[in-house]
């Protein structure tokens, strides 16, 4: 019996991750740009979808966060993985990228991990071109690998996409810091011309380089909104007027949380009551599930 059911339900997988893509591909092929924060677990992905959003992100650094680990190349694939499941279960609606970081490894762990990620339901991966460890691309410490291997992992990523791997391909470059904005530009072009489905230039400095990014880049543009980081944080309106397709807020939810965490516990250290901080409990017990749950159980006849 369990040799028909799982084959099956890899199927099934297959499928909803298929469904997933295209939905994707679609809100890519919007005229107007779709705001997207970012999540880190079942629980901000669940908030970002109530709250009315189209897409959401599962952020390596947020994901490295809530393990108690800086986003320095610490987190496995298979953790990330995972955390994408996770993620992806919790969702009812709205796709859901996720941070593939390098690719873990060579050519044919880039094309594993898109392989993964494609299995467990994620509407796209982003890899990156960075030295492994890779680091979050607003801090010190990272490197680049030269413009071959760049290209090579986005050219096997793509060979994973199109041999079967229904998953779309966003292709980043952390080369502005240390190699420049026209190298920069030009890897996002050549991944292009390799098949990626649409282009991360990461940390550009000003409003200038932009808004030249959009001008000579085609496709799809992801545009970074980290709060504090090193590229102005626009509205969504001028980066739409720019070019860009989809706006990310990688840490808003992980910083708003942090912030409302120290205050919680600073009025428990300090003999206080939290509740001025709180939201009622029926509406925690709304966000996890419960109202579904007894739903469920009303349907089979339990209360």
């Amino acid at each position: 019996m369990w040799g028909l059911i799982l084959p099956l339900f890899a199927l099934v997988q297959a499928a909803a991750a298929g469904m997933a893509a295209t939905q994707l591909r679609s809100i890519l092929a919007r005229p107007q740009l779709t705001v997207m924060p970012c999540c880190y677990d079942g629980l901000t992905a669940r908030l970002v979808e109530d709250a009315g959003f189209d897409l959401t992100f599962m952020t390596g650094f947020g994901v490295s966060a809530v393990h108690g680990l800086p986003d320095t190349g610490l987190i496995s694939v298979e953790e990330m993985v995972r955390s994408a499941s996770n993620i992806v279960s919790s969702l009812k609606r709205i796709p859901c990228i996720g941070d593939g970081d390098t690719g873990y490894g060579n050519e044919v762990n880039v094309q594993r991990t898109v392989q993964r990620y494609a299995q467990v339901g994620l509407a796209g991966i982003m890899l990156e071109d960075q030295v492994a460890p890779k680091r979050c691309g607003h801090t010190k410490g990272k490197q680049v690998v030269d413009r071959d291997e760049a290209c090579r992992r986005i050219k096997a990523a793509v060979q994973a996409r199109d041999a079967g791997a229904d998953i779309v391909i966003l292709a980043r470059t952390d080369a502005r810091a240390l190699l420049g904005l026209d190298e920069a530009i030009e890897r996002c072009r050549l991944f292009r011309e390799l098949g990626a489905d649409w282009t991360f230039l990461e940390a550009p400095e000003s409003i200038e380089e932009m808004r030249e990014y959009c001008s000579r880049v085609s496709g799809p543009k992801l545009a970074n909104m980290l709060e504090g980081g090193k590229t102005p944080i626009l509205p969504p309106k001028d980066l739409e007027a720019m070019g860009y397709t989809v706006a990310a807020y990688p840490l808003t939810l992980l910083s708003s949380a942090t912030r409302a965490y120290q205050d919680a516990l600073r009025l428990l250290k300090n003999g206080d009551d939290p509740e001025k901080l709180l939201v009622p409990f029926k509406e925690v017990q709304r966000v996890v599930g419960f109202d579904e749950y007894y739903r469920t159980l009303e349907g089979f006849g339990k209360e």
